[in-house]
């Protein structure tokens, strides 16, 4: 995988191993910034996060982390309507997008998450809690409003140990999945966005060219100041002289 066995590259041609295993052709009319999106972030939340969740009609599903792969999330589990979707986060900006994109609540990680996802699931708390920050904070609160027999998909790449309170969730019978993505539902995915099923553009917010890449890199970094999401490098036109 490029960015963790073979090094990423943001470069204007890349050579990739056995590239003709994982290409896919994409149809007239999708633009290269949606595409991108089907690279990693649209398999990552549908697989890890909503097929490895279980989520299912009429299920409540809280997405801790309203980033690109969080917003993503929130698109693909409809697939399966869920009664409710709560979206946690602490940028207003992304808890706005989370909205946009079909989150019916959501709550402000610092305003006491917890006790809202009570109020609103009458104390049963959620049937599937999906992580998409991956620090020990975030995987901790969905452990804690995970319902009895519930599940919880951790999606977040974390670098730090987090605490798993086997105290308290041993008799709730749930269930926790992690992984890693292996792709296998691009082919879905990229038919669904071809035909408009799932309306990922408003994942990008911002297109630099690769001589912008320290600025794309800035704007990245601030999302509470930028509104940014997802941030894509395109290959800047050359022309002879």
């Amino acid at each position: 995988m490029l960015g963790h066995l073979i090094n990423g590259t943001q470069a204007e041609y890349v050579r990739v191993p056995f590239a003709d295993l994982s290409a896919h052709l994409l149809p007239d009319g999708l633009t290269d910034e949606t595409a991108v999106l089907l690279a990693d972030i649209l398999p990552t939340a549908y697989e890890v996060g909503v097929l490895s969740g279980g989520v299912h009609p009429g299920d409540t599903v809280v997405v801790v982390g309203a980033g690109p792969v969080g917003l993503a999330v929130i698109l693909t589990a409809q697939l399966y309507s869920p009664s409710r979707i709560i979206a946690v986060d602490l940028a207003p900006s992304r808890l706005e997008a989370a909205k946009q994109l079909g989150a019916d609540v959501v709550a402000d990680a610092v305003q006491e998450p917890e006790q809202l996802i009570a109020d609103v699931t009458d104390g049963l708390g959620a049937n599937v809690v999906i992580e998409a920050v991956g620090v020990p904070e975030s995987f901790e609160l969905c452990t804690r409003v995970v319902r009895p027999r519930g599940h919880v998909a951790n999606i977040g790449v974390h670098g730090k140990p987090a605490t798993l309170h086997l105290e308290d969730l041993w008799i709730k019978n749930v269930t926790i999945s992690t992984g890693l993505v292996d792709t296998r539902s691009i082919p879905a995915l990229l038919c669904m966005v071809a035909s408009g099923r799932l309306p990922v553009s408003s994942l990008v917010t911002h297109t630099f060219g690769l001589g912008q890449i320290q600025e794309a890199y800035d704007v990245f970094s601030r999302p509470a100041d930028t509104a940014a999401l997802k941030v894509t490098l395109r290959k800047e036109q050359r022309y002879a002289a």
